[in-house]
């Protein structure tokens, strides 16, 4: 029996008479981490939206594993401003959890003291904390993150990109990420597919920022970007704290920029 997560066979979509998605496969096992990338318009969210049921595809099949949960943090999210609403309450919001539960992963995410404050005060980097939060209160198999560094600087998308990767080995689950940005997501995923109506290309990330159709595709935005690399001794917690290995495996940082 197949241990995949979620399985896309052959599925093409047309919307007003443009096709918008033309014989995609994919596949994501527990655990894995597969980022779509693709330049706009090049059908990720649609592709998104179809594995998730929300959009239905005009041929094709999408397998699921039985039972599958599902936690989704959206591209965009607007909550209107005279809203009065909490961070806590928007967490507590349409999910079964405890007071203990949202605490536990407040602190374990770093917005303990954000609880309290409107949701609307957060920052963008600490709203997408926010959501990440929400998504692991329903204890998914499979965590999908539509571009979840949008909005957020650089600085702050490189954390949330080690953030993903730390949620990833902490609560073992699988991940679908939405990126345009290879060169900041390269160290968090473990699969690429690059996209653009059709696959172009797919692999490990190091291999898919070299091919043909990817240059061709990003080329021009590329230069003077080299893909990041980052070899260190050390590992980060879910709260961005620093961890240190044993001295004897000592290897310095390395960064290739």
């Amino acid at each position: 029996m197949s241990s995949f997560l979620i399985k896309a066979q052959n599925i093409g979509l047309q919307i007003n008479q443009r096709q918008i998605l033309d014989n995609i496969n994919l596949s994501i096992q527990p655990g894995e981490i597969l980022t779509l990338i693709g330049p706009n318009g090049s059908g990720k969210t649609s592709l998104v939206r179809v594995l998730l049921g929300l959009l239905k595809a005009d041929q094709g099949e999408v397998q699921k594993k039985s039972n599958l949960i599902i936690g989704y943090v959206p591209q965009k999210l607007h909550i209107d401003a005279t809203l009065p609403i909490s961070v806590k309450r928007f967490l507590q919001m349409g999910i079964k959890s405890t007071a203990a539960e949202i605490n536990r992963l407040a602190s374990t995410l770093g917005v303990s003291e954000l609880l309290k404050q409107p949701v609307q005060a957060v920052s963008g980097g600490e709203f997408q904390r926010v959501l990440l939060a929400r998504a692991l209160l329903r204890k998914p198999d499979l965590l999908v993150l539509d571009e979840p560094a949008q909005g957020v600087d650089i600085n702050g998308q490189q954390q949330l990109y080690q953030l993903i990767s730390n949620i990833r080995d902490e609560f073992s689950c699988g991940v679908l990420m939405v990126s345009h940005d290879l060169h900041l997501v390269m160290e968090a995923t473990d699969q690429v597919l690059c996209l653009n109506t059709h696959i172009c290309c797919t692999g490990h990330p190091e291999a898919v920022s070299k091919h043909p159709e990817y240059l061709k595709l990003f080329g021009a935005s590329l230069e003077g970007i080299a893909v990041y690399t980052h070899q260190h001794d050390h590992s980060h917690d879910l709260s961005g704290d620093v961890v240190e290995h044993s001295h004897e495996h000592h290897q310095g940082c390395k960064h290739d920029h």
